[in-house]
C-alpha cells in the first residue's frame, strides 16, 4: 500500500507542517490549564479546532496535525466517556482537520496527520520532557490501542507518534504498528534533552538506527525542544538515519508542568533564519510545536519556497 505521506513528499521535496494547537485556542478562549490540555476542546469547542487547522492552511502548511496529542482514552474514562464516544470524539478531531483542509490553496496537495503522544502526556506532569516512566510493552501497546484505532478508523493519511521522549515506549508502538495495523505508515518525533539524546538517555543515533529497520516508519525527527537544538539534532541524525528527517520545534519558551503555563522567552531568534539552516542539514518535513503561530508557519513556508 502506498503512503499519501511519502508520495506526497517525493512530489514537494520539502514539506511544511502545522504549528501549535493549544496555543491558537488558548487566544480563542479556550481554557487549556488542566490534564486534558488542547484535548478539552473537542469537548468543548470542536469549531475552534477547525478555525486553528484553517489558520495553518491559509499560512502554507500542507499537513494538519489533529488534536489528539492529549486524547488518550484513558483520560476520556475519567470523564465518563466508553470506547464508542471516545471513537466518535477521536473522529470529530480528524474531522476538524479535514474540514479546514478544503480551504487549502491546493487541497489534494495536503495531508492529515493523527497526532500520537506519548504516555508522558497522559501523565500530566511534563514526563513528557523526561521519560521518567516504566510501562511493560503490552502495557504501553493496550493504552495507545484505541486512540490508534480510532485515528485509523476516521482515515488519517499518516500517524504522528511525537514528542516521544521514551525508546522502550517508541519499540512497543512500532510493534503495533506491525502487528495489528500493517497498512498505515507513521513517522516518529523524538523528545530530547541535548542533540545527542532522548529525555530517557538512549543517545539519539541508537534509536534512528534501529528505526532504519521498520519500514512502516517513514521519517524521523524531533520535535518540542528548543530551536536552537535542530541543527546539532539534525547533524546527529543525518548520520545514522536514513529516513527522511522531521523537525518541529517550539518557540524557545520553556514549559512549567506544575502551573501548566508557559515562560516567554524573547530573544529567541526566528524561524525564518533558521528553517534554511534546518534544510541545509537534512531536513525534509518542517513545522512548529508548542508556542508557534501561523505566523511563524508562515515564515517557515516563505524560507522554503525562497531556497
Amino acid at each position: 500500500m502506498k503512503s499519501p505521506f511519502t508520495q506526497l513528499l517525493k512530489q514537494k521535496g520539502i514539506l511544511v507542517s502545522d504549528g501549535a494547537m493549544a496555543t491558537e485556542l488558548e487566544k480563542l478562549g479556550v481554557d487549556t490549564a488542566n490534564d486534558l490540555w488542547s484535548a478539552t476542546a473537542l469537548l468543548t469547542a470542536p469549531g475552534k479546532i477547525t478555525q486553528v487547522h484553517r489558520s495553518y492552511f491559509a499560512a502554507g502548511a500542507m499537513i494538519a496535525t489533529t488534536n489528539t496529542y492529549q486524547a488518550n482514552f484513558a483520560a476520556f474514562k475519567k470523564r465518563g466517556l466508553n470506547p464508542e464516544q471516545f471513537q466518535q470524539l477521536i473522529k470529530q478531531a480528524v474531522d476538524c482537520a479535514r474540514q479546514a483542509q478544503s480551504s487549502a490553496k491546493v487541497p489534494n496537495e495536503t495531508l492529515v496527520a493523527g497526532s500520537v503522544g506519548p504516555y508522558g502526556a497522559y501523565l500530566a506532569d511534563g514526563s513528557e520532557y523526561t521519560g521518567d516512566y516504566r510501562l511493560t510493552k503490552a502495557e504501553y501497546q493496550a493504552f495507545h490501542y484505541l486512540r490508534i484505532k480510532a485515528l485509523l478508523a476516521a482515515q488519517v493519511d499518516v500517524l504522528a507518534f511525537e514528542t516521544q521522549p521514551n525508546f522502550t515506549e517508541v519499540q512497543a508502538l512500532v510493534d503495533l504498528l506491525a502487528t495489528k495495523f500493517p497498512h498505515i505508515t507513521a513517522w516518529v518525533a523524538f523528545s530530547i534533552k541535548d542533540p545527542q539524546h532522548l529525555c530517557d538517555g538512549t543517545p539519539l543515533a541508537q534509536a534512528a538506527t534501529w528505526l532504519n529497520d521498520q519500514p512502516r516508519i517513514k521519517a524521523v525527527g524531533v520535535n518540542c525542544t528548543d530551536l536552537l537544538q535542530i541543527t546539532p539534532a539534525l547533524q546527529t541524525l543525518k548520520k545514522s538515519s536514513i529516513k527522511p528527517l522531521i523537525v518541529y520545534p517550539n518557540n524557545g519558551d520553556q514549559y512549567d508542568p506544575i502551573t501548566k503555563k508557559w515562560q516567554s522567552k524573547h530573544l529567541s531568534p526566528k524561524f525564518s533564519s533558521l528553517a534554511p539552516q534546518w534544510e541545509k542539514n537534512g531536513a525534509r518535513i518542517i513545522g512548529g510545536c508548542c508556542r508557534t503561530t501561523p505566523g511563524e508557519i508562515a515564515a517557515i513556508a516563505q524560507a522554503v519556497a525562497n531556497s
